[in-house]
């Protein structure tokens, strides 16, 4: 793994921004974003494509409305949110756009990682503002999350966010330079953790708490990110943001710990989808479109000969061919009843038929899994 502690070594890298790195005395720290930014930008000069996920708007909102120290209710943090979320994707705008850059706000709730539908419709929209050039800036909608429907540690949501968008890095910036085998700030003994090949009990049991006043996360937040990160296929690094340029500074050997990735992200999300769903229906195919497929192009509607089943967009679904074999599954992109009325029609119909502009494909390559036997040409 020591080969690729580099993060222009990753193509696509999730980075989470604390709230303790980000603002300080209810007021945004814009000499320390302006650095990060920098850094990021030299990450996408360098190959990259960057997400950003980005703690402060609640922290922001308490100097904006002058609310008191201390526990807020929940209708206050709420408010605060609402007020800071706007300053907050105000500075990254500015920040970014410096470099000619340009950001996406996107705000997402505990719903929108766990209901597929919205899931596909988050991962949509991440990866079409990367196809743009833009940079993602992503919190939680804490302006209408209660307890019960929120993550509530951006750590999670990154991790979350991570897979969601196939990336293979993500970096927790944090008020702590990585996993020590016990809480540093209450034990000199304490051993700082290079690399953690697996996440394993005694790992977790290391996780103390770290947190700081802005901080909701401590380390057990971090150790939970890693823990759906690295299972998705992404590798995680903690380390410090609290100096300058801490991207750089990571790249240049600045202390962190480094979470090895199980797998790779695509292998990661075919096993999901072909071992972990349960098919809701069935998509029967002509022989185009199967030839198509084990080319690793998309599935479209125009080769898309019957549909069967009650299914919903996001559905797992099988597939099989034109014999009536099963030849793999993947998430379907339409509902049933709309999946029908496009089967055997080109694309560029699909508007006039359903009555909104929905997606090319049937199934995207990037949500399909073939079976072995079919891409080794024995099927």
């Amino acid at each position: 793994m020591s080969d690729r502690r580099c993060l222009t070594a990753y193509s696509r890298v999730v980075v989470k921004i604390g709230s303790a790195l980000l603002v300080e005395g209810g007021e945004l720290k814009r000499s320390w974003l302006d650095a990060l930014i920098d850094d990021l930008v030299a990450l996408k000069k360098a190959g990259a494509e960057a997400i950003i996920v980005s703690s402060g708007s609640i922290a922001l909102g308490r100097g904006i409305l002058g609310l008191p120290k201390g526990p807020l209710k929940l209708e206050e943090s709420q408010a605060a949110a609402a007020a800071g979320q706007i300053l907050l994707a105000q500075a990254y705008s500015e920040s970014l756009s410096r470099h000619n850059v340009k950001a996406g706000q996107i705000l997402l709730t505990l719903g929108d990682t766990e209901e597929r539908r919205r899931y596909l419709n988050a991962r949509a929209t991440i990866g079409t503002l990367l196809k743009l050039g833009a940079v993602p800036i992503i919190n939680e909608n804490d302006s209408v999350a209660t307890s019960e429907i929120r993550y509530g540690d951006n750590d999670r949501l990154a991790a979350r966010v991570a897979t969601m968008a196939s990336a293979d890095c993500l970096v927790l910036l944090s008020d702590i330079d990585g996993l020590y085998t016990a809480p540093p700030n209450d034990n000199p003994d304490a051993v700082f953790l290079p690399e953690v090949p697996r996440i394993t009990p005694e790992i977790e049991a290391m996780a103390g708490s770290a947190g700081s006043e802005l901080s909701r996360g401590g380390m057990k937040t971090k150790i939970d990110a890693g823990k759906i990160a690295t299972a998705a296929g992404t590798t995680m690094v903690i380390t410090s943001g609290k100096a300058l340029n801490p991207l750089k500074k990571l790249d240049d050997g600045a202390r962190g710990t480094w979470f090895a990735a199980l797998d790779s992200p695509a292998n990661a999300r075919k096993a999901w989808i072909g071992g972990h769903l349960v098919p809701r229906g069935e998509i029967h195919l002509d022989a185009g479109a199967l030839k198509a497929l084990k080319s690793g192009k998309s599935l479209l509607p125009a080769g898309v000969t019957a549909v069967k089943g009650e299914f919903s967009r996001g559905d797992a679904v099988k597939v099989l061919g034109p014999d009536g074999r099963a030849i793999g599954s993947g998430l379907v992109a339409y509902d049933h009843d709309e999946a029908r009325m496009i089967i055997g029609r080109n694309s560029r119909e699909i508007e006039a038929i359903v009555g909104y502009p929905g997606r090319a494909e049937m199934i995207h390559r990037d949500d399909l899994v073939l079976d072995d036997a079919i891409l080794t040409g024995n099927g």
